[in-house]
C-alpha cells in the first residue's frame, strides 16, 4: 500500500505517516516537546519481521547484530536457545540456525565472538556465559559468573565482556537465598576466555554502610539484606575508552561505576526522584477514570532505569537511561501498594480524601518504602519509574529529562489505545496506574553528525526517538509503532508487541549501507528491522 501523509493540527502539529499498520510521527513542535538547537527529523521505516510464533514466552527478547556475517542473534527463552537470523536482506529475515542456550537472558557479539548469558537451572545459583563462534556457531568456551546474569555486553575495544549479575532473591522467608549482585569482567583479549579470565566486581565493600547509602538516597530495603545482597545490577553500558562500565541498579534507583582494569566497583550513586507535581512532569495516574488525564500530582517518580547507554559529546561521557521503574514482590515481602491504601500525612496532604479517589491517585501504584513521619504516615508518595528518558553526566548528575513527553506523544497519536498493556488489545488506559508506557530498552546512535536515543516502550509498544546531541536539552524527534491495535495479540495478528531489545546498526555495518535499527519484541516473539533515514 502506498503511504498516505495526513496532517494533524493543534498546539503540537505533526505529520503522520501511515504505512499499513505502522504509525510514524515526524518531529513535533511546540513548548511541551521543545529543546534548544536546530530541529532534526528522523524517520524509522519498518523493513522486515521474523516471527517466532511463540506468544508471551520471551521468544524474542534481546538481540545483537554482527556486521561481518550480517546476522542478528536473538534470545529465545521459550526455546532455550539463541535464534540466528540472516539479515543480508533486512526486508526478508530468515532463521538459519538455533544455538542451544537453556536459561538464556542476553546476547552480545564482537569481532566474530558471540557471548550468551545464561542463568542456572536454580536461579539463585551462579550462572554462566557461553562463547560461540559467530560464523560457524561452534562452541568455544564457557565460564561461570554470578547469579542471574541478566545482561552481557562487550567493551568497544573488544577487550572485555561485562556481565550484570542481578542476583535476585529466592524470597525473604527464613531459609530462602538472596545471592549477591555482581558485575563480571571477562578478559577476552586473547580469544575465548577460560575461568581464570573472569574477575568478579562485587559490592562487599559496601556491607556495613547500608545506613549511609540510604541517607544518600540509594534504596537498600530487602528485609535483612546486606548492601551486597540488595544491590541488583540490571544493565551495563561501557564508555568509549573501554575503561569504565556504568551499571543500572534498577530496584535500588542508582548507578554503579566499575573500573574494568581493576574489576572494582568505584562508586554507587543514587539517582533521586522526579517531582511529578511540576508542570511538564505530569502523569496519567488512574486506570478508572475512562479518559486521558496527564497532569501534575503531589508525588515523586523514582527513576529506576532499566536500559542505559553511554555516548560522548565533546570528549565527555554521558549516560541515557530508560526510566522504566520496578518493584519487589517476593515471598515474605512486597512493596507495592495503591495510594488509596496508604496512610497519608495530613500536614503534607491536607486533601488526602480527594487524592484517594480512584479517578485521582487512589489507584496509582506506589511503594511502601515511601518516606514517613514518626507516626508512620507517608510524607512523600514514591512511585516506580519516571515514564521518561534522562541524560546524566558521568558523575550521575541529571542533565535533562523528557518529562511527560512520552505519555503526551502517545496520547496525541494513539488516543484510543493510550497506555495499553502489551499482552492485549482493547486495553485503553489499563497501565496508567502502574508505570504507564514503561520505557525500557535504549540505544544511542549517530546519524548525520547528531546523537539520537532510540527507546522501546514496553507496554504500548513502538520506538520513540530523541535527539540528545545537546545533553542538557534533548528533543523529541519521532515515534513509530508497528503494532496493529485491531488484531489479536495472543493469536499473533497484532504485529509487534512488548519491545525489549533495541540495537542501533551504523551505516558502515548495515547491509543496506544506511543506518538500521533492530527491535526484538518479548510478547509477540517477533524481531523487526527498521531503516533509519534523516529527512531534514
Amino acid at each position: 500500500m502506498r503511504p498516505r501523509r495526513l496532517a494533524t493540527h493543534g498546539p503540537r502539529s505533526a505529520a503522520l505517516l501511515v504505512t499499513g499498520s505502522a504509525l510514524a510521527l515526524a518531529a513535533l513542535a511546540g513548548p511541551a516537546h521543545a529543546g534548544s538547537g536546530p530541529a532534526r527529523s528522523l524517520t524509522l521505516t519498518p523493513l522486515g519481521t521474523f516471527a517466532s510464533g511463540a506468544y508471551n514466552g520471551s521468544a524474542a527478547e534481546i538481540n545483537a547484530y554482527d556486521g561481518d556475517t550480517k546476522r542478528i542473534f536473538v534470545t529465545n527463552a521459550a526455546a532455550g536457545a539463541v535464534d540466528v537470523l540472516d539479515a543480508r536482506d533486512p526486508r526478508a529475515l530468515v532463521k538459519i540456525a538455533s544455538v542451544p542456550a537453556p536459561g538464556v537472558n542476553s546476547v552480545a557479539v564482537h569481532d566474530g565472538l558471540l557471548a550468551v548469558a545464561q542463568e542456572a537451572a536454580v536461579k539463585h545459583e551462579p550462572g554462566s556465559v557461553a562463547f560461540v563462534d559467530a560464523r560457524s556457531l561452534r562452541p568455544r568456551s564457557r565460564v561461570t559468573v554470578g547469579a542471574l546474569p541478566d545482561m552481557v555486553t562487550f567493551s568497544p575495544d573488544g577487550r572485555y565482556a561485562v556481565v550484570a549479575g542481578e542476583g535476585e532473591p529466592e524470597g525473604y522467608l527464613p531459609g530462602q537465598v538472596d545471592p549477591p549482585g555482581t558485575v563480571a569482567v571477562i578478559d577476552v583479549g586473547d580469544g575465548p576466555p577460560q575461568q581464570s579470565d573472569v574477575r568478579i566486581a562485587g559490592f562487599d565493600a559496601y556491607d556495613g554502610q547500608e545506613t549511609d547509602l540510604r541517607s544518600q538516597g540509594v534504596r537498600i530495603y530487602g528485609p535483612g539484606a546486606s548492601a551486597s545482597q540488595d544491590l541488583e545490577p540490571e544493565y551495563v553500558a561501557v564508555d568509549r575508552t573501554s575503561r569504565t562500565a556504568w551499571v543500572s541498579l534498577q530496584e535500588n534507583n542508582a548507578i554503579a561505576a566499575v573500573d574494568l582494569r581493576s574489576a572494582e566497583v568505584t562508586s554507587v550513586t543514587a539517582l533521586g526522584s522526579k517531582d511529578l507535581s511540576q508542570p511538564g512532569n505530569g502523569i496519567d495516574a488512574s486506570d478508572r477514570d475512562g479518559r486521558i488525564a496527564i497532569r501534575p500530582w503531589p508525588a515523586a517518580g523514582l527513576y529506576e532505569p532499566d536500559g542505559v547507554s553511554a555516548y560522548a559529546v565533546r570528549g565527555r561521557t554521558y549516560l541515557v537511561t530508560a526510566n522504566e521503574g520496578d518493584t519487589r514482590d517476593y515471598d515474605g515481602f512486597t512493596e507495592e501498594a495503591r495510594v488509596g491504601t496508604l496512610r497519608l500525612s495530613p500536614e503534607i496532604f491536607p486533601d488526602s480524601s480527594t487524592l484517594r479517589r480512584p479517578e485521582n491517585l487512589g489507584r496509582l501504584v506506589a511503594t511502601t518504602t515511601s518516606p514517613t513521619d514518626a507516626a508512620g504516615r507517608v510524607t512523600e508518595i514514591n512511585v516506580p519509574g519516571g515514564r521518561s528518558i534522562s541524560v546524566w553526566d558521568a558523575d550521575g548528575r541529571l542533565m535533562w529529562d523528557s518529562g511527560d513527553t512520552i505519555e503526551r506523544v502517545t496520547a496525541d497519536l494513539l488516543p484510543r489505545d493510550f497506555n495499553s498493556d502489551h499482552a492485549a488489545n482493547a486495553s485503553f488506559d489499563t497501565r496508567s496506574d502502574n508505570k504507564g508506557p514503561e520505557p525500557e530498552a535504549i540505544a544511542v546512535g549517530k546519524v548525520g553528525g547528531r546523537q539520537y536515543a532510540f527507546v522501546g516502550l514496553e507496554r504500548i509498544g513502538g520506538v520513540m526517538v530523541f535527539d540528545v546531541s545537546d545533553p542538557r536539552a534533548g528533543r523529541f524527534v519521532s515515534y513509530v509503532n508497528p503494532r496493529d491495535f485491531g488484531g489479536d495479540v495472543s493469536a499473533g495478528t497484532a504485529g509487534d508487541s512488548g519491545p525489549e531489545g533495541v540495537t542501533f546498526v551504523a551505516a558502515e555495518q548495515s547491509p543496506t549501507g544506511r543506518p538500521l535499527l533492530v527491535v526484538s519484541n518479548e510478547v509477540s516473539g517477533s524481531t523487526t528491522t527498521y531503516d533509519v533515514t534523516r529527512t531534514r
